[in-house]
């Protein structure tokens, strides 16, 4: 990306380094560096595992829109200060030859938009420090497999290009290897691939990946900032009614390696059940990958007895967290992490998404654990119409049984027609035909689809990819990783083993135990009648 240059003065303000020693609240405020870097903040003074950062804050996001699309002048220089903060803190070098800095850049807005706005991961990677990082790692395949990595979401994120021709190549090398997805290739084959992906690039825009890192980070920043302004983004704040001037941030942390082999990975947890409130770890945890593996939905993923099983110190030091994340923050956490080596680290943790009944528990739980006060409690629970919330469960009659399972991510009932993208949901609905929305994998590009249809089900993914995360926020039940649905979208049908349904069939998703059954079921009622009592009696008495 060529500098352009803006004519709006810059301000020393609009970059700020995430200095745990710092008690300056004011300048890390969430409106002007965003929640997800605001606790990074919090997470790092606490002592917890965070790997150094700076943010481009929502100041710059601004600017950057207001110029119309162009960074302003002087910004690459307050950047470069605060890279030489991260070369001082982990003793590498941006561009370096032999320990080099490889960075994320991360999106985070002041509200929380799960899986809306976008991310550029690996960046500073190119054809001279993918060696050395082979060098310093001693792990040709985790340099390989990173640097195809960045050139593909450089390739999407920052030049907009479709990823349909990285994927047939990758495809295409999966085949010939007999691997079933790049997560399996060798770091022959990875290098093979970058180079194929490089040659690509080049074919479909005309010029080469950046070499420079700095040209990298710039396009990256100015990526995420673009972000802001999607299709997917505009549907999800019109949802919920969040101000369109409020602006992201761009955060660039150190990066960490998950895909490092098989004492490392990237998860999701919540310190708490978000569907029924449960006083238990709730983690997605895929081994070997990155971050964006685990989010996308396209990968079927395993919980905490894995980690307890692969990691045991793993599994030790997350619920640790848990309980320390809770106590920092007073309420429930969604947080992100990377294992790189059997070393645990913190990427962002937020405040839970939940379901009403889950609301309802934690309230409850929270105030008798004396990890938040009476008026907190209650203010999380004031918008709640109690006769709403209830955990539907299916009853069927003799002789109906379940087609398939799926791994359940949001509880509740949902009958509907099949739906087999966001057009036919949103035709279907206006017709006045409630649907289910049937999809390979949970995408946040089917917001919009996501925001009509009753229930969500899909072959592959996790309890925890931002698609499932927006369905539970909806209150939609979701179900996730049905390993025997096979979608046919030529012919517009869907299989389960040796059953065939077409489009606009009825189905029914059962979100506790995550059956699927053909056509509609009898349900029963339950309702979290001891935890609304106590809330009740809280709002009578406004006194424990």
């Amino acid at each position: 990306m060529n500098k352009v240059i803006n004519p709006q003065a810059v301000s020393e303000d609009m970059v700020v380094y995430i200095d745990p020693a710092s008690e300056d609240v004011a300048a890390f405020s969430p409106e002007r560096i965003g929640f997800k870097a605001h606790n990074l903040w919090r997470m790092a003074r606490a002592g917890l595992p965070v790997p150094p950062a700076f943010v481009v804050t929502t100041e710059a996001c601004r600017a950057f829109h207001d110029a119309g699309g162009r960074l302003p002048d002087g910004l690459d220089t307050l950047i470069g200060a605060q890279l030489r903060r991260l070369e001082s803190a982990t003793g590498r070098n941006f561009n370096g030859s032999r320990r080099p800095l490889i960075v994320s850049v991360r999106s985070g807005a002041p509200v929380s938009m799960p899986g809306m706005l976008e991310t550029v991961l690996d960046v500073g990677l190119n054809d001279v420090t993918v060696r050395a990082l082979t060098r310093q790692l001693g792990n040709p395949r985790l340099a390989w497999d990173s640097y195809r990595r960045f050139v593909e979401s450089f390739a999407h994120i920052a030049q907009g290009l479709e990823l349909s021709p990285f994927a047939r190549l990758a495809h295409a090398i999966c085949l010939r290897e007999g691997a079933a997805s790049t997560r399996e290739l060798d770091a022959l084959a990875l290098r093979e691939l970058l180079q194929q992906s490089q040659d690509t690039y080049h074919a479909l825009t005309g010029s080469r990946v950046p070499q420079d890192p700095n040209e990298q980070l710039l396009a990256a920043i100015a990526a995420v900032f673009r972000s802001w302004n999607s299709p997917k983004a505009r549907e999800y704040r019109r949802l919920r009614n969040f101000d369109e001037n409020l602006g992201t941030t761009a955060t660039v942390q150190v990066m960490v390696f998950g895909n490092a082999g098989g004492a490392s990975g990237s998860g999701v947890g919540f310190t708490r059940n978000p569907s029924t409130g449960a006083n238990e770890l709730y983690v997605d945890f895929l081994a070997n990958a990155q971050g964006e593996d685990v989010v996308s939905g396209r990968y079927s993923l395993s919980g905490a007895a894995q980690i307890d099983a692969m990691l045991p110190a793993v599994g030790v030091a997350l619920r640790d967290t848990a309980h320390r994340l809770e106590r920092l923050f007073g309420d429930m956490q969604e947080f992100e992490f990377t294992v790189e080596e059997g070393d645990l680290k913190l990427l962002q943790t937020r405040t839970g998404q939940r379901t009403r009944w889950a609301a309802c528990q934690i309230a409850v739980d929270l105030i008798a654990e004396g990890l938040t006060d009476f008026d907190t409690a209650l203010g999380r629970v004031q918008d709640i119409k109690f006769d709403k919330v209830m955990r539907l469960r299916v009853a069927p009659d003799a002789g109906q049984s379940a087609v398939a399972r799926a791994t359940p991510a949001s509880l509740g009932v949902a009958t509907g027609a099949i739906a087999l993208d966001c057009e036919a949901a949103k035709r279907m609905t206006t017709a006045g035909q409630p649907c289910l929305l049937i999809r390979g994998d949970t995408s946040t590009d089917d917001i919009a689809g996501l925001a009509v249809c009753a229930g969500v089900l899909t072959a592959a993914g996790g309890r925890t990819a931002h698609a499932a995360v927006v369905a539970r926020q909806l209150d939609k039940v979701c179900l996730v990783d049905c390993r025997t649905l096979e979608i046919d979208m030529e012919n517009r049908r869907i299989r389960f083993g040796n059953r065939d349904f077409e489009e606009g069939d009825i189905l029914t998703l059962d979100g506790e135990t995550g059956d699927v059954y053909s056509g509609k079921v009898a349900v029963r009622r339950e309702k979290p009648t001891a935890a609304i009592e106590v809330i009740r009696r809280w709002q009578n008495s406004k006194t424990c």
